[in-house]
């Protein structure tokens, strides 16, 4: 139903009116399953419909950031449901991070990269107008750093 739907309606990019048509059109499904069929289908989709993204640092860094841009946006304006809305996105990101973390079945490098996706989230819900000077510290430290000298 979905591929009919993109072939009929031709989306430039998918937004909220678009999300909620297919959401309607695909009932009852969860919007977690709705994500990622969204994700899958080629068309690029606006930020809040993609939520956070953490299948990588780079995913992750660029759903955030965009996500902040809307929040900052939004808080300027006076939107609060905007504001609230993008803020629950991180939050419901936030504790799948948490949950995958804690799976019994999640290898060490899952949970260690779980774990540091949460710290970036935490940062980002404290403060998302700090979160890129936070992160562009917090890359130096991970990716960045030079091998220790031998003596």
């Amino acid at each position: 139903m979905l591929d009919q739907w993109l072939r009929e309606n031709r989306p430039a990019r998918i937004g909220d009116a678009e999300h909620r048509q297919i959401l309607d059109l695909l009932a009852p499904t969860s919007d977690s399953y709705l994500r990622r069929l969204l994700r899958s289908c080629g068309v690029p989709l606006e930020p809040l419909v993609e939520g956070v993204r953490q299948d990588s640092y780079d995913d992750l860094e660029r759903t955030l950031l965009a996500l902040g841009q809307i929040y900052e946006h939004a808080s300027e304006q006076g939107d609060r449901e905007l504001a609230t809305r993008t803020r629950r996105e991180v939050l419901t990101a936030k504790e799948h991070a948490r949950l995958a973390a804690r799976s019994r079945r999640a290898s060490a490098e899952v949970q260690s990269l779980k774990q540091e996706m949460i710290s970036w989230m935490t940062v980002w819900l404290e403060d998302p107008s700090l979160f890129p000077t936070w992160l562009r510290l917090r890359k130096r430290v991970l990716f960045d750093s030079p091998e220790p000298q031998p003596d």
